[in-house]
């Protein structure tokens, strides 16, 4: 216990001085007329990403350059590259940036790909697919959340994105098959439909669980799957009719 709480005072302490830093380099950017945001884009890819096991350069790069501040409610944009879950309302939330590009790593990713994404939320993991990939699919079912969305995504110009507002466990059939799916919300079993619409050779990755989770990645190999576990994650539930076990509806 004692542990614990000097680890977590620790980390409170540092995070306070990252943000403090963080707000001076937001005010001298200001005073060049810059991007105010620019320093702690850098500071987040260096810090969070390239120095863990973020190593793929593409998405280093697009890190760079998508701004993540522009996703989160005005009232939180100051912690917008912080390495931390933000609220974006209806309850849900913007995952910390060190999880997206984690994520879309685990994808391994081709220009020319097909992605399907599960829970828009505030479009920013969209964003950062549209960089990398050719077509990007995503689904919202919060509909307040997915308008914002997709007039976010507009008006920052990914034009290679589709939104919809619908129920993600079903994933969209009438696009697929898709090269690659991410799913940001978490069922409690690996959605079968999703599976189907996955082309062979194709990578799903997903967080399953209830209190405790795993981020999983399925493979689609030679008619079959091979399923891995990547690491311990927590992500909010995906919401919907399908989303959990037949025994647990009943």
């Amino acid at each position: 216990m004692a542990i614990f709480s000097h680890n977590r005072w620790i980390c409170s302490a540092l995070l306070f001085w990252a943000l403090v830093g963080c707000r001076q380099e937001v005010q001298t950017q200001l005073e060049l007329g810059g991007d105010p945001f620019l320093g702690q884009r850098e500071w987040m890819v260096e810090r969070q990403l390239a120095g863990r096991d973020i190593v793929d350069q593409k998405i280093l790069g697009v890190m760079r350059r998508v701004p993540r501040h522009l996703f989160v409610p005005e009232r939180y944009r100051e912690y917008a590259y912080a390495d931390q879950p933000l609220p974006i309302g209806e309850r849900q939330t913007i995952s910390q940036p060190y999880i997206v590009a984690y994520m879309t790593q685990a994808l391994e990713l081709e220009r020319d790909d097909r992605v399907l994404e599960i829970g828009t939320g505030s479009g920013y993991q969209a964003a950062v697919l549209a960089e990398l990939v050719a077509e990007v699919y995503s689904i919202e079912i919060i509909p307040a959340l997915g308008e914002r969305a997709r007039g976010l995504l507009e008006e920052l110009g990914y034009e290679n994105v589709r939104v919809r507002v619908g129920d993600g466990y079903l994933g969209w059939p009438e696009a697929a098959p898709f090269d690659a799916i991410v799913v940001t919300a978490a069922p409690d079993h690996i959605p079968e439909p999703l599976v189907e619409q996955l082309a062979e050779g194709g990578v799903l990755v997903v967080p399953v669980g209830e209190s405790n989770q795993e981020l999983v990645r399925l493979s689609k190999r030679g008619g079959g799957n091979i399923v891995e576990s990547l690491l311990a994650v927590r992500f909010v539930p995906l919401t919907g009719p399908h989303s959990r076990s037949s025994e647990e509806r009943e």
